[in-house]
């Protein structure tokens, strides 16, 4: 096999010398320019696997520069090198088409971990498994979603997924994983609100034996357990004020120091973050740090709410049923025609989650493994909050429709003197599926 082309271009000979001695080391050919010009000209001439740029050139600048390869060549591609600390070069860089970027001076062992992770961007499935996770629907919106993740996964730069509760955001982080480079890495995902705020620096960083009461081993963090991999912050918003500026600092320096420790260590890990609030309002209320915004944020993919996308509704039903079916091994129930139309008509302030509860419902109240609209019990408009409001009330859709069902089920069973036959006839339910949503509710 032909040895990877690197195209490496810097005004400072001794950069490109450092470079060039890098990666031949590695087992890469070289090729070096010390201006635009230069560089256009071997664009012209080879075909490159990777490509080094710095920022200022004398005859132009390397935004510029990889604005024109991204046109031109896009498979290609390419790390700008960038002056330590220079953090708006950097986002600007990444929004412009760059796929990383690397801070003087450079760190050869990030240098190495980076275009090992470049040079896996065009053999797609070489080393990797296969992509497990997809995207149900084919609808416009949902395509588009499809198409913008196959192309952020081609990319470094941090991404920030937004959307309501219950659209898939973490389903669209697995998907960006496991369609780039790093996918014969680690994915990992942090629930940034369910760690206490104690235990933070702990958990994301790790400690050093003895660093503190109760530190009696050394203990590795999420970012170094992600190494090679993705880290995914899911409800990044929920992250206090001295881990935002801590996260940004291992965003921008790409490494970490563990508590206790007296050296920080070289993490090599992308990032994906998440959450269903608006960050921007955040910023502006001061509970979210404006520059941490710009870091996470370099490139924003949306997700769509399911009400956005109705025609998707019925194969994602059909989906859920045959899924409900195989884990409670019964044949899969089927939908009549209101119960699809009522489904088309709701305004699933839940979005795809809460599709999966209603069906998982309806499916131990229907008869003769059809569901009819009724079986849905789905609430009225004027009973529902806004879409969004479960989040600002603090109180999940779960949460929201387990108590509805909790006290329809305990009235029932009150008024039956705690007769589980006579509640379940009450309600309108089989036996079988009152004993199914008492054990789920936790009231056996």
């Amino acid at each position: 096999m032909t040895r990877p082309l690197a195209l490496v271009i810097d005004d400072e000979p001794d950069i490109r010398e450092l470079l060039e001695i890098t990666l031949s080391r590695m087992d890469l050919e070289v090729e070096a320019a010390a201006d635009c010009a230069q560089a256009r000209a071997l664009l012209e001439q080879h075909a490159f696997d990777l490509c080094f740029t710095d920022m200022r050139l004398p005859d132009g600048n390397g935004i510029d520069l990889v604005k024109h390869i991204s046109r031109n060549y896009s498979g290609l591609p390419v790390a700008v090198i960038t002056a330590h600390g220079n953090t708006e070069a950097a986002v600007e860089a990444l929004k412009s088409g760059a796929f990383d970027f690397v801070s003087k001076p450079v760190d050869l062992t990030a240098l190495r971990a980076m275009v090992n992770t470049a040079l896996k961007v065009n053999r797609p499935g070489e080393e990797g498994p296969a992509p497990s996770h997809d995207l149900l629907g084919t609808s416009r919106e949902i395509n588009a979603v499809r198409r913008q993740i196959e192309k952020l996964a081609r990319s470094q730069a941090p991404i920030h997924i937004s959307g309501e509760s219950g659209v898939g955001k973490e389903l669209a982080a697995r998907m960006i994983h496991e369609r780039g480079p790093r996918s014969d890495g680690p994915f990992v995902a942090v629930n940034c609100g369910a760690i206490p705020t104690e235990l933070m620096e702990s958990e994301f960083f790790g400690h050093k034996k003895g660093s503190f009461t109760g530190a009696t081993a050394d203990k590795h963090g999420l970012f170094e357990a992600a190494t090679g991999g993705t880290i995914f912050l899911d409800e990044v918003a929920d992250l206090p004020l001295h881990m935002q500026v801590k996260l940004l600092r291992v965003i921008q320096e790409k490494s970490v120091r563990p508590i206790g420790a007296t050296r920080e260590q070289s993490v090599d890990v992308r990032i994906l973050s998440a959450t269903h609030k608006n960050l921007l309002d955040l910023v502006h209320d001061g509970d979210f740090r404006q520059d941490l915004y710009y870091r996470i944020n370099v490139i924003e993919l949306h997700m769509p709410g399911l009400r956005e996308r109705p025609a998707d509704i019925a194969p994602l039903a059909d989906h859920f049923l045959r899924q409900i079916a195989r884990d409670w091994q019964m044949e899969p129930a089927g939908l009549s025609e209101d119960a699809i139309a009522a489904l088309q008509d709701y305004s699933f302030p839940g979005n795809v989650r809460e599709l999966h509860n209603i069906l998982e419902r309806a499916v131990t109240l229907c008869e003769d493994d059809l569901i009819r609209a009724t079986d849905l019990q789905l609430p009225s408009e004027h009973e529902l909050p806004a879409p969004g409001d479960y989040e600002r009330g603090n109180l999940s859709l779960e949460e929201y429709m387990g108590n509805i069902e909790r006290d329809a089920i305990v009235q029932a069973l009150e008024e039956t003197r705690y007769n589980k036959t006579a509640a379940a006839k009450k309600l309108g339910i089989t036996f079988r599926a009152l004993r199914y949503r008492l054990k789920k509710l936790n009231l056996e």
